[in-house]
Protein backbone atom coordinates (compact mmCIF):
# COMPACT_ATOMS: atom_id res chain seq x y z
CA UNK A 1 0.00 0.00 0.00
CA UNK A 2 1.46 3.36 -0.96
CA UNK A 3 1.53 6.21 1.55
CA UNK A 4 -1.26 8.20 -0.13
CA UNK A 5 -3.62 5.22 -0.13
CA UNK A 6 -2.78 4.57 3.52
CA UNK A 7 -3.50 8.19 4.43
CA UNK A 8 -6.83 8.17 2.58
CA UNK A 9 -8.08 4.78 3.78
CA UNK A 10 -6.99 4.60 7.42
CA UNK A 11 -10.03 4.50 9.69
CA UNK A 12 -10.64 4.23 13.41
CA UNK A 13 -11.54 0.56 13.87
CA UNK A 14 -13.54 -0.34 16.98
CA UNK A 15 -14.85 -3.83 16.13
CA UNK A 16 -12.51 -6.80 15.97
CA UNK A 17 -12.77 -10.51 15.18
CA UNK A 18 -10.85 -11.51 18.31
CA UNK A 19 -8.15 -13.23 16.26
CA UNK A 20 -4.66 -12.90 17.76
CA UNK A 21 -1.97 -10.70 16.26
CA UNK A 22 1.61 -11.82 16.69
CA UNK A 23 3.72 -9.67 19.02
CA UNK A 24 6.30 -9.21 16.26
CA UNK A 25 3.74 -7.24 14.22
CA UNK A 26 3.10 -4.83 17.10
CA UNK A 27 6.85 -4.40 17.64
CA UNK A 28 7.25 -3.71 13.92
CA UNK A 29 4.55 -1.01 14.10
CA UNK A 30 6.31 0.48 17.15
CA UNK A 31 9.49 0.59 15.05
CA UNK A 32 7.68 2.78 12.51
CA UNK A 33 6.24 4.89 15.32
CA UNK A 34 9.82 5.69 16.29
CA UNK A 35 10.46 7.19 12.85
CA UNK A 36 8.16 10.11 13.68
CA UNK A 37 9.62 13.60 13.97
CA UNK A 38 10.21 14.99 17.47
CA UNK A 39 11.17 18.37 18.87
CA UNK A 40 14.97 18.67 19.08
CA UNK A 41 15.10 14.99 18.07
CA UNK A 42 14.27 14.21 21.71
CA UNK A 43 12.38 11.00 20.81
CA UNK A 44 10.60 11.25 24.17
CA UNK A 45 8.00 8.58 23.37
CA UNK A 46 7.76 5.44 25.48
CA UNK A 47 5.47 2.44 24.95
CA UNK A 48 3.75 -0.15 27.13
CA UNK A 49 2.20 -3.12 25.30
CA UNK A 50 -0.32 -5.60 26.64
CA UNK A 51 -2.23 -8.50 25.16
CA UNK A 52 -3.29 -9.85 28.56
CA UNK A 53 -7.05 -10.41 28.37
CA UNK A 54 -7.54 -9.33 31.99
CA UNK A 55 -5.74 -6.05 31.22
CA UNK A 56 -7.87 -5.43 28.14
CA UNK A 57 -11.04 -6.08 30.13
CA UNK A 58 -9.99 -3.85 33.04
CA UNK A 59 -8.87 -1.05 30.72
CA UNK A 60 -12.25 -1.19 28.96
CA UNK A 61 -13.87 -0.44 32.31
CA UNK A 62 -11.63 2.46 33.36
CA UNK A 63 -11.42 4.35 30.06
CA UNK A 64 -14.83 5.71 29.01
CA UNK A 65 -14.25 5.10 25.28
CA UNK A 66 -12.43 1.75 25.43
CA UNK A 67 -15.41 -0.62 25.27
CA UNK A 68 -13.84 -2.39 22.27
CA UNK A 69 -10.78 -3.59 24.19
CA UNK A 70 -12.12 -7.02 25.29
CA UNK A 71 -12.26 -8.03 21.59
CA UNK A 72 -8.91 -6.43 20.76
CA UNK A 73 -5.66 -8.35 20.39
CA UNK A 74 -3.47 -5.64 21.91
CA UNK A 75 -3.48 -2.31 23.67
CA UNK A 76 -0.52 0.05 23.51
CA UNK A 77 -0.08 2.87 26.00
CA UNK A 78 1.83 5.79 24.49
CA UNK A 79 3.68 7.89 27.06
CA UNK A 80 5.94 10.92 27.10
CA UNK A 81 9.17 10.67 29.10
CA UNK A 82 9.31 14.15 30.60
CA UNK A 83 12.99 13.62 31.49
CA UNK A 84 13.76 13.26 27.77
CA UNK A 85 11.69 16.28 26.74
CA UNK A 86 14.12 19.03 25.74
CA UNK A 87 11.47 21.76 25.43
CA UNK A 88 8.66 21.65 27.98
CA UNK A 89 5.28 20.91 26.47
CA UNK A 90 6.49 19.49 23.17
CA UNK A 91 6.59 15.89 24.41
CA UNK A 92 2.87 15.37 23.85
CA UNK A 93 3.36 16.52 20.26
CA UNK A 94 6.25 14.07 19.82
CA UNK A 95 4.09 11.22 21.07
CA UNK A 96 1.12 12.29 18.92
CA UNK A 97 3.32 12.13 15.82
CA UNK A 98 4.49 8.64 16.80
CA UNK A 99 0.88 7.53 17.29
CA UNK A 100 -0.04 8.59 13.76
CA UNK A 101 2.93 6.64 12.37
CA UNK A 102 1.85 3.64 14.46
CA UNK A 103 -1.75 3.82 13.22
CA UNK A 104 -0.61 4.03 9.60
CA UNK A 105 1.75 1.07 10.08
CA UNK A 106 -1.01 -1.04 11.67
CA UNK A 107 -3.33 -0.12 8.80
CA UNK A 108 -0.65 -0.98 6.25
CA UNK A 109 -0.36 -4.45 7.81
CA UNK A 110 -4.09 -5.00 7.34
CA UNK A 111 -5.03 -4.60 11.00
CA UNK A 112 -7.27 -2.03 12.63
CA UNK A 113 -6.73 0.37 15.51
CA UNK A 114 -8.30 3.29 17.28
CA UNK A 115 -6.67 6.17 19.19
CA UNK A 116 -8.15 6.58 22.69
CA UNK A 117 -7.27 9.92 24.20
CA UNK A 118 -5.88 10.22 27.72
CA UNK A 119 -3.88 13.48 27.89
CA UNK A 120 -4.79 16.17 29.01
CA UNK A 121 -7.69 14.65 31.01
CA UNK A 122 -6.36 14.52 34.57
CA UNK A 123 -8.70 11.73 35.70
CA UNK A 124 -7.71 9.53 32.73
CA UNK A 125 -4.02 10.21 33.26
CA UNK A 126 -4.37 9.30 36.96
CA UNK A 127 -6.20 6.05 36.14
CA UNK A 128 -3.54 5.00 33.64
CA UNK A 129 -0.72 5.94 36.01
CA UNK A 130 -2.32 3.76 38.68
CA UNK A 131 -3.17 0.87 36.37
CA UNK A 132 0.31 0.61 34.84
CA UNK A 133 2.14 1.80 37.98
CA UNK A 134 3.89 4.55 36.02
CA UNK A 135 6.66 6.66 37.54
CA UNK A 136 5.97 10.41 37.79
CA UNK A 137 8.18 11.28 34.82
CA UNK A 138 6.05 9.21 32.39
CA UNK A 139 3.02 11.11 31.14
CA UNK A 140 0.32 8.86 29.61
CA UNK A 141 -0.81 10.44 26.34
CA UNK A 142 -3.05 7.88 24.63
CA UNK A 143 -4.05 4.26 24.45
CA UNK A 144 -4.45 2.45 21.13
CA UNK A 145 -6.61 -0.61 20.70
CA UNK A 146 -5.40 -3.00 17.97
CA UNK A 147 -7.12 -5.99 16.38
CA UNK A 148 -8.15 -7.80 13.24
CA UNK A 149 -11.02 -5.69 11.85
CA UNK A 150 -14.51 -7.19 11.71
CA UNK A 151 -15.17 -4.89 8.79
CA UNK A 152 -13.65 -1.77 7.30
CA UNK A 153 -16.04 1.13 6.92
CA UNK A 154 -15.97 3.13 3.68
CA UNK A 155 -13.80 6.21 3.70
CA UNK A 156 -15.57 9.48 2.95
CA UNK A 157 -13.78 12.27 1.15
CA UNK A 158 -12.32 14.31 3.99
CA UNK A 159 -10.72 17.07 1.96
CA UNK A 160 -12.37 20.37 2.91
CA UNK A 161 -10.75 23.20 0.94
CA UNK A 162 -12.70 25.79 2.96
CA UNK A 163 -10.49 24.93 5.94
CA UNK A 164 -7.50 26.44 4.13
CA UNK A 165 -7.86 29.91 5.60
CA UNK A 166 -5.24 31.80 3.60
CA UNK A 167 -2.75 31.24 0.84
CA UNK A 168 -0.01 33.84 0.59
CA UNK A 169 1.77 34.06 -2.77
Amino acid sequence: MDIFTALETRRSIRHYTGEPIDESKIIEAIKYAMYAPSAHNSRSWRFILTSKKEHLLQLSKIHPYAKMLPEASWAVLFCNDMNAEKTEGYGALNVAASIENFLLAIHGMGYGAVWLGIYPRQERMAMMRDFFDLPDYLLPIALCSIGVPQNIPPQPNRFEPEKILKIYK
